[in-house]
């Protein structure tokens, strides 16, 4: 007969998110979460949380230091998402854009530039629809780098703080929560980011 009081094996992906809590305490953690942020701002599809929920979950007392990271390199990484849309355009802008099917959401948020300015980056970086879309147009529509620079930090700092911020309070019981409904977190994730890149048709 079986062992019924023998412990249920773990699921793939509770050993795959294992996997990640364990190199999410490593040494090079920061400089991939640094690396992340930088990439996702300009080209890159994942967004930063995907490291950064992990890391701070794995080192709460570290949570204001990752969400430095974060926001650093992400505003590092639209610098060059304006570069690329301001000085870059065919050669690597426009890939990227048909890589999404966004050609579209490009034209309707360069005109939304010149309509709202500043106020576009401030709301959109908040959203999950996809940041580099945000700085990319920015760059097409040659909006001051400085004034979009500030609002980059702002809007990102506000997102990344305010993810540390939770899990630094409630770490213990938004881990467990993750830990024993794992498939639904992925499914949501999964939601969202699909979601975002959808919403930038309707943009």
């Amino acid at each position: 007969m079986p062992d019924v009081t023998a412990p249920a094996r773990p699921s793939l992906l509770n050993r795959l998110y294992a996997g990640v809590l364990k190199h999410a305490a490593s040494p090079y953690a920061p400089l991939w979460l640094a690396l992340l942020a930088f990439s996702e701002a300009s080209f890159f599809p994942l967004p930063p949380e995907t490291l950064l929920v992990p890391m701070v979950l794995a080192q709460r007392h570290n949570a204001w230091r990752y969400a430095v990271i974060c926001t650093v390199a992400s505003v590092a990484g639209g610098v060059l998402g304006w570069v690329i849309g301001s000085m870059l355009l065919d050669y690597l802008a426009m890939p990227i854009v048909r890589f999404y099917h966004a050609e579209h959401t490009l034209i309707s948020l360069q005109e939304k530039f010149r309509q709202w300015g500043v106020w576009i980056i401030l709301f959109k970086g908040l959203t999950p629809i996809p940041y580099k879309f945000v700085t990319i147009a920015s760059g097409m529509a040659h909006f001051a780098l400085g004034p979009f620079m500030i609002a980059s930090a702002v809007t990102r700092g506000v997102r990344f703080f305010l993810v540390a911020a939770l899990l630094r309070k409630f770490g213990p019981p938004i881990e467990s929560f993750i830990e024993t409904r794992l498939p639904l977190i992925m499914g949501i994730f999964a939601v969202l980011l699909i979601g975002g890149v959808l919403a930038l048709r309707y943009l």
